[in-house]
């Protein structure tokens, strides 16, 4: 009898392997295909600004405050207006290129009645809006 010589990669009865494994190559897949996943959305949701060009204009700017008290009341330079008549009294600001519109909500002020106010300045065609007032909030956060 002779006797069979086993090689040295395999075991006793066990014929040498010649498949891809493949079981690496899904795992890479898979990181890859969740870090897709992870960062496609970040880099779609973008905020369109419009930013200054150029030197700052020395002219006269004429600001006028929007304000947002804890309940929900509205005030445009100091007089009270309700939400119907709000988009109204934004179109002239709108409309002259020198006027800046600066917000100020108190901490308290619910946000979707801020989110449905500021959605009532973007659709009249503000594009000149300052948050005013909001370092101490900042300061609290930190």
């Amino acid at each position: 009898m002779k006797k069979r010589t086993i090689p040295p990669f395999a075991g006793a009865g066990e014929a040498p392997i010649h498949d891809l494994n493949t079981t690496p190559l899904i795992d890479v897949m898979l990181v890859l295909l969740i870090m897709f996943i992870v960062t496609i959305p970040v880099t779609t949701h973008k905020v369109p600004l419009d930013l200054p060009q150029g030197p700052p204009t020395t002219s006269e700017r004429v600001v006028h405050r929007l304000e947002l008290d804890a309940g929900g009341a509205i005030a445009l330079d100091g007089r009270a207006v309700s939400q119907a008549e709000l988009p109204a009294l934004l179109a002239p600001i709108a409309a002259y290129p020198a006027s800046d519109l600066h917000l100020r909500a108190e901490g308290a002020t619910p946000y979707d009645r801020f989110d449905h106010v500021l959605a009532i300045v973007k659709r009249a065609g503000i594009t000149r809006l300052g948050m005013v007032d909001n370092a101490r909030f900042v300061k609290a956060v930190r």
